[in-house]
């Protein structure tokens, strides 16, 4: 075979990404404190553009002063620069052009919050929606110390949870690293640590509910209370003095922002409910063709005429895409609103199981444009502050082909079963697969095992071996009569164990 040289022409389509799209998809994914800050840059950046709050209220505006929703200014802009993109992708943030311009910042990694410590965990502790937003909002609560108020009454009824539920968060809540956070009181964070250091003993527990007699060093009446000797009280009084009180202090003085909701859901008077953007968050610029107009007269060089072409096209596009992200943000918390009504009038319980995809068919728009809408913003709502991306659950599928299951509510139904099972017969997690599908629940046995130990439940050869030895041992204690254990005793137990001496 010869091989030739020859020129031929070919003729395809494909999809550029350019810069005013790339910058349109930044815009949109940006909270709202970092539009803030990018839009005051460009302020600085642009000539053409103002804010629309340096005009009087009630003066008389410049009728060529206008939004970038009148289409003449993007005609115009298109006419003398011929559909040119924005001047460098390096300006809209991109990438840099010189040394000059290189954030070496950017580059550092930023402090680990006590807030972000806890989310990492509470993501793989929990996966059920309801339980994962009930933990949110008691992290939210916690301060830099470590602690979350001493009622926490109020929260279970904001989110519309019961105290018991709220109160089974919380206790996972307190496994959490570092030791003893999210504790409601400096006698239950010593308490979480000694646990964790299993020195939670009856005679250490007294010492640790009487802590006013340690602060008083009423030493000989914590000895008596404790039940101890003096040898056994000054052990334990050199453990508690090696705990820290304050956790959270370990992740230093973190900056704190303000969280500042993007919408605003209320009761509406029809009994649905009202959704609207909040105003406070939403960047007010104006392109200024008046001044555009002066100096397209006065300037000569070309150079220059292209510089202002450009802004002025610049500016028309960043006032449209700032319009379009405010009505896409207001399009999918509405769509949300509408699919989770449940939990705005029922409470945490009632949440639907929800995925991009069913919001983003119900508006119309691409998945990928949900997702990035969802993330870092968030809605005020009548049970508190919440990110858009925790209204969206998993869903199971329904074994008959009817409506899905949520995740919680099939968590609910495994752990119902466990909870009811005979020592005699332990249930594997493919007889809970049996079981859940006879209700109705078509599910794999790898999620149920990932459900199960989600909720800290062991394997069914554990629960079985730990059921026979609770029937034994009871069994025993009550037909020999064995002798009760003091605290004296079992605090001596803990120091063999712990090589004291």
């Amino acid at each position: 075979m010869a091989l030739t040289q020859r020129l031929e022409f070919r003729q395809s389509q494909s999809l550029i990404m350019t810069p005013q799209l790339m910058q349109a998809i930044k815009l949109l994914q940006l909270s709202n404190l970092d539009l803030t800050t990018f839009v005051e840059e460009e302020l600085e950046r642009n000539p053409l553009l103002e804010r629309a709050n340096d005009h009087v209220a009630g003066a008389e505006a410049p009728t060529e002063v206008d939004q970038v929703s009148g289409e003449q200014l993007a005609e115009a802009a298109a006419r003398n620069a011929q559909d040119a993109a924005p001047t460098t992708y390096t300006e809209w943030g991109g990438g840099a052009s010189g040394d000059e311009d290189y954030n070496f910042e950017a580059f550092v990694a930023a402090e680990t919050t006590l807030s972000d410590h806890l989310a990492e965990q509470l993501s793989v502790a929990f996966t059920a929606p309801a339980q994962r937003m009930i933990g949110q909002y008691l992290i939210d609560l916690v301060d830099e110390a470590g602690y979350l108020p001493p009622d926490l009454g109020q929260a279970a009824e904001r989110l519309g949870a019961s105290q018991a539920e709220v109160e089974n968060v919380l206790a996972v809540l307190q496994k959490f690293d570092p030791p003893g956070v999210c504790a409601r009181s400096l006698s239950e964070c010593l308490a979480i640590q000694l646990r964790e250091l299993d020195r939670y003993d009856p005679a250490m527990r007294a010492l640790v509910e009487h802590l006013d007699l340690l602060a008083k060093r009423d030493i000989a009446a914590l000895r008596k209370i404790c039940g101890v000797d003096d040898e056994d009280i000054a052990d334990m009084i050199s453990e508690i003095r090696r705990l820290n009180p304050k956790p959270g202090m370990k992740f230093g003085s973190a900056r704190l922002q303000t969280m500042v909701p993007d919408v605003y859901v209320r009761p509406g008077p029809d009994g649905g409910w009202h959704v609207e953007l909040n105003s406070d968050t939403l960047p007010r610029v104006l392109v200024n063709q008046t001044y555009y107009s002066e100096l397209s007269k006065k300037v000569g060089k070309d150079g220059d005429k292209s510089y202002f072409t450009d802004a002025l096209q610049n500016a028309t596009w960043l006032v449209r895409a700032l319009d379009q992200r405010a009505r896409t943000i207001l399009k999918v918390a509405t769509e949300i609103v509408r699919q989770q009504d449940g939990f705005f009038t029922h409470g945490v319980a009632h949440l639907r199981p929800l995925n991009l995809k069913a919001v983003a068919d119900a508006i119309q728009m691409h998945e990928s444009t949900v997702s990035r809408v969802t993330a870092n913003k968030y809605m005020a709502t009548n049970r508190g502050t919440f990110e858009l991306k925790y209204f969206f659950t998993a869903s199971i599928a329904s074994a008959d082909g009817g409506e899905a299951h949520s995740a919680e509510a099939v968590r609910h139904h495994i752990k119902q079963l466990i909870d009811s099972e005979e020592p005699s017969a332990i249930l594997s997690d493919d007889t809970i697969v049996e079981r859940l599908r006879a209700s109705g629940i078509d599910i794999a046995r790898r999620t149920v095992a990932k459900y199960r130990e989600a909720m800290r439940i062991p394997s069914s050869v554990q629960r079985r071996r730990d059921k026979e030895w609770s029937t034994v041992n009871s069994q025993a204690s009550a037909g020999t009569g064995l002798e009760e254990e003091t605290p004296s005793r079992r605090f001596g137990l803990h120091k063999l164990r712990f090589g004291f001496a």
